[in-house]
C-alpha cells in the first residue's frame, strides 16, 4: 500500500509548487507540480527541509494510526545521512 504526503513549498522565484512523496515498501518517489492542470514531474533531490516536512508530517500521522510505527521507522531510515 502506498503511503502519500504532500505540501505546498516555493522556488526560488517565489511561486509556490505542490510537493508529493509516495512511499512504496522501501522506495520513495518525489514528484512535483506546479499548477492545478499542469502533470507531476520528478522532483530532486529533496532538501533537508522537504526531508524534515516529511518526517513531521509522518510522526504527526502515527498517534492517529493513520501509519505504523513500523512504516515510521521506514520513512527515517529512507532519509540520507
Amino acid at each position: 500500500m502506498t503511503t502519500e504526503f504532500g505540501w505546498w513549498a516555493r522556488d526560488e522565484n517565489s511561486r509556490r509548487f505542490q510537493v508529493r512523496a509516495q512511499i512504496f515498501g522501501d522506495n520513495i518517489t518525489w514528484t512535483r507540480k506546479q499548477g492545478h492542470h499542469q502533470c507531476w514531474q520528478p522532483y530532486g533531490p529533496p532538501t533537508e527541509e522537504d526531508w524534515d516536512i516529511l518526517l513531521t508530517e509522518a510522526e504527526k500521522r502515527v498517534p492517529r494510526r493513520l501509519i505504523s510505527p513500523a512504516q515510521f521507522a521506514t520513512i527515517k531510515r529512507l532519509r540520507p545521512q
